[in-house]
């Protein structure tokens, strides 16, 4: 049996970790570098360098960044009453597209899951209610908080978790439409159905304990 040598079993290796991409995947990919032309292969290589050098979490809303605040951070012509909570930085990326919302985002980095062990103190879930503490204290609370978590079991125990903690702190808080299929990620929904489910968003119902 032919033995790969060591640097292609390395590239491999590395390749089939990443999400979605599985062993016979990865050896597509590997060979398809070594065909490349040499100047392809270095600026991919250089790009996964500069990902890892250049990027960063912007200190507010823990989108992607280049510096302290991202690009939408830093606008000043975003609507700074209004905020969009989402699980990813691609979700951000996802609405961004359909110029729907105007507003501010904040970026989780994740759901509540008990069955994997995540609970909002392994989320930037503490930064959200701090954020909207702060502007309630200073007597302008946000006037919508967008839940706009993905419609999967996880997504929702977030959201009503959420809602729950920011009752009373903020103007209202909207969960979006149903047009995101249940099950389905932002980041993989159309332009069309995005907009409907901004456009569409209600007032998330808090039940009274």
């Amino acid at each position: 049996m032919a033995t790969l040598i060591e640097p292609v079993a390395r590239l491999i290796e590395a390749l089939s970790r990443l999400p979605g991409v599985g062993p016979k995947t990865a050896q597509r990919l590997t060979y398809h570098l070594l065909r490349a032309p040499e100047a392809e292969a270095r600026q991919l290589a250089a790009a996964l360098v500069a990902v890892r050098d250049e990027v960063v979490y912007c200190e507010t809303c823990f989108n992607i960044s280049t510096g302290p605040q991202c690009p939408i951070c830093a606008d000043p012509s975003r609507d700074h009453s209004r905020i969009c909570v989402v699980e990813e930085p691609l979700d951000v990326l996802a609405l961004e597209r359909t110029g729907a919302f105007r507003g501010r985002y904040h970026v989780l980095h994740g759901a509540i899951s008990p069955m994997d062990g995540i609970g909002p103190d392994r989320l930037r879930v503490r930064e959200l209610l701090d954020r909207a503490a702060e502007r309630s204290r200073a007597g302008e609370p946000y006037e919508e908080v967008v839940l706009a978590t993905n419609p999967t079991l996880e997504g929702e125990a977030t959201a009503m978790y959420l809602a729950e903690r920011l009752a009373g702190e903020v103007g209202s808080i909207t969960r979006i439409a149903r047009g995101i299929p249940v099950g389905g990620d932002l980041e993989y929904a159309d332009e069309v159905t995005l907009i409907r489910a901004m456009q569409g968003r209600r007032a998330f119902e808090v039940n009274e304990r």
